[in-house]
């Protein structure tokens, strides 16, 4: 099981202001922890943690953040709606396209996906693949 990701920022600010665009509508609360982020998915009194958290943090080598070429990170949307509505957020959060909403056919009939960067360059897809949603064959409800 993946316990955690995390992603480099050099400006925290910037990065709390892209994240937060989108990460709590997909049900993660953001923590602060010596002045990094800590985006976590809550837990009932009782439960145990709900992984994975996801970290934006200052490089510890003290070097510039880079993003990693081939890495990217997917978050699971509630629908293909939401897909559309959190990239749109991301975008106007500081955020750059690398491909509109929509479905990914070679990945599944029901595959429906955006893709962008956080201002990073940090790769970000937001997914929606509900077998009750329309699929790639079928018009839009």
């Amino acid at each position: 099981m993946i316990a955690y990701f995390t992603v480099g920022a050099d400006d925290i600010a910037k990065a709390e202001h892209f994240y937060s665009a989108f990460l709590p509508f997909l049900g993660y609360r953001l923590e602060g922890y010596h002045g990094d982020l800590s985006y976590i998915l809550p837990a009932e009194p009782g439960q145990a943690s709900i992984q994975p958290d996801f970290y934006v943090k200052s490089p510890f080598n003290g070097q510039s953040a880079s993003a990693g070429n081939g890495v990217m990170v997917a978050f699971q949307a509630h629908s293909q709606k939401q897909v559309r509505d959190l990239h749109s957020a991301a975008l106007a959060a500081g955020g750059t396209n690398e491909g509109l909403p929509g479905f990914r056919a070679s990945y599944g009939p029901h595959f429906y996906v955006g893709y962008l960067r956080d201002p990073y360059g940090n790769k970000i897809a937001l997914f929606s693949s509900d077998p009750s949603e329309p699929r790639c064959d079928e018009e839009p409800k």
